[in-house]
């Protein structure tokens, strides 16, 4: 018996489309039949990304967005359900880090990491949500009002690692902040769920698994390997689909492992 989740008639609006996990996760949304509104600053990357979409038959639209501007998030979420319609699912994804120790973190260093990562994913989920219960609000019985929104946390969210505290923090932060908007948004049948990645190869950090650090680290991790971006795509489909209705307010993380 095949199961297949169809997320055909959805509109999926991604933050941080236009690389690493928020581009794969552009891909698989698309794949699965939804409409994609990729989100990001750089926005010849995200019309690449676009045009690759298209030429697999997927419907994408492109948006600029900075999550440290709330303006900028309004007028995004905005412009892409004038053009897209309604946004039924939100991939919060948009984050950055630094590497340091915390007696050498500096404020703007704090500001850089937690305006992102905790400020700017509340703030786009909280625009995103206000539309979605207004939708519920007004509806007519029967007709589909639900919404799903995945806030990307990490593992380091859940299991501290030196070095990257403020950015353990900030993830932490995302993990509460997924349960009070469940607990708050629940009733007007928008599920929100927190999926937190273990350590994924992507072009950002690529370069680091081939270094002696990165090796060490490797060699610590329960099976000795790094994922890959596909290795979140069930997981994320799972979050989104219309039959995951009775998942509100979970903390998944897909990290191989090395949390347990």
């Amino acid at each position: 018996m095949s199961y297949q989740i169809d997320l055909s008639g959805r509109v999926a609006f991604v933050t941080g489309a236009s690389s690493g996990l928020g581009t794969q996760f552009s891909r698989v949304l698309s794949q699965a039949g939804a409409a994609v509104v990729l989100a990001a600053r750089r926005m010849e990357r995200l019309k690449t990304l676009r045009a690759e979409i298209e030429s697999q038959g997927g419907d994408a639209h492109v948006v600029e967005l900075d999550v440290t501007d709330p303006d900028s998030i309004k007028a995004a979420v905005a412009h892409a359900e004038t053009e897209m319609g309604t946004i039924d699912i939100l991939v919060n994804n948009s984050g950055v880090s630094t590497t340091q120790k915390l007696v050498d973190v500096t404020p703007d260093d704090y500001d850089f990491v937690m305006g992102t990562n905790t400020r700017g994913a509340f703030f786009v989920a909280q625009e995103v949500g206000k539309r979605m219960i207004a939708r519920s609000r007004g509806a007519a019985p029967g007709t589909f009002t639900g919404g799903r929104i995945v806030n990307v946390a990490s593992m380091a969210g859940l299991r501290v690692m030196s070095q990257i505290g403020v950015y353990a923090m900030s993830k932490a932060a995302v993990v509460h902040m997924t349960r009070a908007m469940a607990l708050e948004w629940g009733r007007y049948g928008i599920n929100v769920n927190a999926l937190c990645p273990g350590y994924i190869d992507t072009e950002i950090n690529h370069h680091h698994w081939q270094t002696e650090a990165g090796q060490k680290l490797i060699n610590m991790l329960p099976r000795k390997r790094v994922g890959e971006p596909r290795d979140l795509d069930s997981a994320l489909l799972m979050l989104c689909a219309n039959e995951s209705r009775f998942i509100n307010g979970a903390v998944l993380a897909a990290d191989d492992g090395f949390g347990v």
